[in-house]
């Protein structure tokens, strides 16, 4: 038999390791707590400097109302895990799961995308009620879950975290559409002019050799399905561009015929050229010999040292082609930005602009935050690839078709929200976003 002692220092040591156990399970709610927190409130206040008829304009397809956005990612929460792990929870407004789907088939019929902004209601303020209604049961969930049930919740958690994140983003960019319809230009968010166009740093190419590399997410942390599964792959040897392209660099491409001669540009666009009468990027136009554009924080003279931006993948070619070089693979710009930190002009400064690129800059710059970075990679799977079951696994993995993989996020894509191997993807026709160029070349 042990002694007395010896139960005496067991039941010490399963007292220790259960407080311990209680401990590290009481941080782990407090932390997801107040994560949940910090994103639903920047949410609100992206929208603090909006009147409700604001919230409600859908100013083309591919915009949603700021509304349809505040209640969206609420109903991800609602459908997701409060439908799931709360037996006893009931919607307030059963028809918002209809209203507030977006493209999850999965999880019901959904309203028409491009009718998002023929609906009035529900208002402005009921959709802020219909926030309310679902943060405190979610908050309720994830403070009373024992640590078998927060194991499951935790990642459709996190991944709602993500989304809403995304979400943001599109809230910001959105809005600037809206907001570039209104001849009064109004402003979104008031802020000091960079004080005219400043010097540039000389754009150097930063050589890399020929290397097979490790290519996309190692599973250390949140990552979305599509950054996986990693991978071996060679990278031929190239050269990267040390800095985005800026204003006064593409405004010589626009001054020397660049819009109107088809040799740069790909067949389909060219179509879309012609087609859209594009003579420069979204949101620029030209007065008494100047060139200005829309920011949030108003109609302003271009300043040639920031980086361009609301450019297409028709147009980012097109201009790499003018200048002799390519847009980098997707590989070669995660190979040169795996071991840079990541930092950068994001959401959280709140000057929703791109700012100028650093004078002196010699070595790789800018490559996270400012713009996206338009890649000439076709969005498919890595090797291995399967999308997972269910409506989530509708994520990513049906939109692997005509589309291009930008990297490194933009002054609208929150900091804690990018990584090295994040893989965003638009059509080669979109411009509302805030993406930009990099060039890259191959040997000499």
């Amino acid at each position: 038999m042990k002694s007395s002692t010896h139960l005496a220092v067991a039941e010490e040591i399963r007292s220790g390791e259960n407080e311990r156990d209680s401990r590290e399970s009481s941080g782990r709610r407090s932390r997801l707590i107040e994560r949940f927190r910090q994103i639903r409130n920047f949410t609100t206040r992206l929208c603090e400097g909006l009147e409700p008829e604001d919230c409600v304009v859908q100013s083309m397809p591919d915009v949603s109302p700021t509304k349809w956005h505040l209640a969206h990612t609420t109903w991800f929460f609602e459908t997701f895990i409060l439908k799931v792990w709360m037996p006893r929870y009931r919607p307030e407004v059963p028809q918002y799961a209809y209203l507030f789907n977006s493209y999850y088939n999965a999880a019901g019929d959904m309203h028409r995308r491009d009718l998002r902004g023929l609906i009035s209601r529900p208002t402005v303020a009921e959709t802020h009620r219909y926030r309310a209604s679902v943060d405190d049961p979610m908050l309720d969930l994830i403070r009373n879950a024992d640590d078998e049930l927060l194991d499951k919740i935790e990642p459709i958690l996190v991944l709602g975290f993500h989304h809403e994140q995304q979400h943001q983003e599109l809230l910001v960019t959105d809005i600037k559409h809206v907001f570039a319809q209104n001849p009064l230009h109004p402003i979104f968010e008031a802020r000091e002019s960079g004080g005219g166009s400043r010097d540039v740093a000389l754009q150097n190419f930063v050589e890399f050799d020929e290397a097979t590399v490790m290519i996309g997410h190692d599973g250390a942390g949140f990552s979305y399905d599509n950054e996986g599964p990693r991978h071996r792959a060679l990278v031929p040897a190239f050269a990267l561009a040390s800095r985005p392209v800026t204003n006064g660099e593409y405004i010589t491409f626009i001054e020397t015929g660049g819009y109107s001669r088809p040799e740069f540009w790909l067949s389909l666009g060219w179509t879309t050229v012609n087609e859209q009468r594009w003579q420069a990027p979204l949101y620029w136009t030209k007065r008494e010999n100047r060139w200005w554009n829309f920011t949030l924080s108003g109609f302003r003279p271009i300043e040639e040292s920031e980086p361009v931006t609301h450019i297409s993948y028709f147009e980012a070619d097109a201009y790499a082609n003018w200048v002799g070089a390519r847009l980098p693979t997707e590989f070669e710009w995660e190979r040169a930005a795996t071991d840079l930190p990541i930092d950068g002009n994001f959401v959280e400064t709140e000057q929703f602009h791109p700012a100028p690129t650093p004078s002196g800059a010699e070595q790789l710059t800018q490559m996270f935050g400012d713009v996206w970075e338009w890649t000439r990679s076709a969005y498919s799977t890595y090797p291995g690839y399967r999308a997972a079951p269910g409506a989530l696994g509708e994520y990513n993995g049906k939109f692997m078709c005509n589309q291009y993989v930008l990297r490194g996020g933009s002054c609208a894509t929150s900091r804690t929200h990018i990584r090295a191997t994040y893989r965003n993807f638009f059509p080669p026709d979109k411009r509302w976003q805030f993406a930009g160029i990099r060039l890259a070349r191959d040997p000499a």
